[in-house]
C-alpha cells in the first residue's frame, strides 16, 4: 500500500523499488525505495549494507528498523526521519534521499536526516511563502525557548538576580519569600508535571485527552501557587516552554529537545549561566560530530561555503520557482 501511493506520486520509471525481508521469524517485508539518477549513491550503499546485517527475530514496527541502522544510538537526536503523509516521502525521493517502507506500518522511514530537515514542514510548501516563512521563524525562535527558558529562569534566580530589572527582582524577590523550595527544584518538578499530564493525556481516548490535560495542567498550576509550594514566574516559563515544545514539528526531535532541557537545568542549578554555556558547548560540538549515514547533520550550515544554493530553504522557505537546485 505504501509503495503504490508513492508511485501514484512519483510516475517515473527511473523510481526503483528493491525488495527484502528481515526478521528470522516475521519475515517482514520491507521495500528500499530511491530514484535511481538522483540518489546519493554512497548512502544508497550504506542503508543497504545496514538492512542486510540486521539480526532480529521480528520486525513489528519501523522503529526497529531506525534503531538497528542509524549511526549513534547514544545520542537524544533522531538521525532518520519517519512519516505517514505519502507526500512527504515523494518529496525525499526527489530530494536524493532514501525512504524505506515496511509491511504493515503506516509510516516509512527517510534517510538521510538533518537538523533543519526536522525543522521543515510539509504545510510550509502549500501555503503562501510568505505565510511559510513567518511560521518557520516562529519554530527557530520556539527552539531556544524549548532548550534553554526554564534553566534561565534557574540560573537568573538563583546566582544572577542582579541581571534582572529593579522592578522584576523586587517581584521576583517577593513571590519567593513564602516559597520552600529553590528556584531548580520548582523548575524540575514543574516540567516532571507537565511530562506526566502529557503522557497521560496521550493514554486516553483523542476527544477526552486533550481536555483532561489542558484542565489538569490548569488546576495543579492554580493549586500550587494558592498552596504557595511554587511560584507564579515558575508556572508561565514551564508553560511557555511546553506550548513552545508543540511548535516544533516532529515528534522525535521535539522529544529529544525536552529530554535536554532537564541537562540545561541540572547545569544552571550547578553552574549558573557558566554551566548553561558550558552545555551549549558540548551540544554544538556533538551536533557538529554527529552524522547520518555520512552525511553531517548541521548540513547545510556547516557546509554553505560549498554549496550556497541550499541555505535558501533553511530558516526562509523561497518561492517554489526559485527552487531549482537539489540539496
Amino acid at each position: 500500500v505504501n509503495t503504490t501511493l508513492i508511485r501514484r506520486r512519483i510516475r517515473d520509471p527511473r523510481l526503483k523499488i528493491k525488495y527484502m525481508q528481515v526478521g528470522s521469524r516475521s519475515m517482514t517485508d520491507i521495500a528500499l525505495i530511491y530514484i535511481e539518477d538522483i540518489v546519493n549513491k554512497t548512502v544508497l550503499k550504506t542503508v543497504e549494507k545496514r538492512l542486510n546485517n540486521i539480526e532480529i527475530e521480528a520486525i513489528l514496527e519501523s522503529s526497529y528498523i531506525e534503531e538497528m541502522i542509524e549511526d549513534d544510538n547514544l545520542s537524544p537526536f533522531p538521525q532518520i526521519e519517519n512519516t505517514e503523509r505519502p507526500d512527504a516521502a515523494a518529496s525525499a525521493l526527489l530530494e536524493g534521499r532514501v525512504v524505506i517502507a515496511v509491511d504493515n506500518t503506516p509510516s516509512v522511514l527517510m534517510a538521510p536526516a538533518t537538523f533543519i530537515s526536522f525543522m521543515q514542514s510539509s504545510e510550509d510548501y502549500y501555503e503562501r511563502w510568505i505565510l511559510s516563512c513567518f511560521t518557520r521563524a516562529i519554530r527557530y525562535i520556539a527552539l531556544p525557548i524549548v532548550v534553554l527558558l526554564p534553566a534561565l529562569y534557574v540560573a537568573v534566580t538563583q546566582f544572577h538576580p542582579n541581571m534582572l530589572p529593579t522592578q522584576l527582582a523586587l517581584y521576583v524577590a517577593a513571590t519567593r519569600a513564602n516559597v520552600p523550595f529553590p528556584p531548580y527544584f520548582e523548575a524540575l518538578v514543574m516540567e516532571l508535571v507537565m511530562e506526566l499530564v502529557r503522557e497521560a493525556s496521550l493514554r486516553i481516548t483523542t476527544p477526552v485527552g486533550s481536555t483532561i490535560g489542558l484542565v489538569s495542567g490548569l488546576v495543579i498550576g492554580t493549586a500550587t501557587v494558592e498552596a504557595g509550594l511554587i511560584t507564579p514566574i515558575a508556572v508561565i516559563i514551564v508553560a511557555l516552554t511546553s506550548l513552545a515544545s508543540f511548535a516544533i514539528p516532529s515528534y522525535n526531535f521535539s522529544t529529544a529537545l525536552r529530554l535536554i532541557r532537564f541537562g540545561f537545568i541540572i547545569l544552571a542549578s550547578i553552574f549558573g549561566l557558566f554551566g548553561i554555556s558550558a552545555g551549549m558547548c558540548i551540544l554544538v560540538i556533538h551536533l557538529c560530530t554527529l552524522k547520518s549515514f555520512g552525511v553531517p547533520y548541521l548540513t547545510p550550515l556547516t557546509h554553505f561555503v560549498e554549496r550556497k544554493s541550499d541555505l535558501k530553504d533553511t530558516v526562509i522557505r523561497p518561492k517554489i520557482r526559485n527552487m531549482v537546485h537539489k540539496p
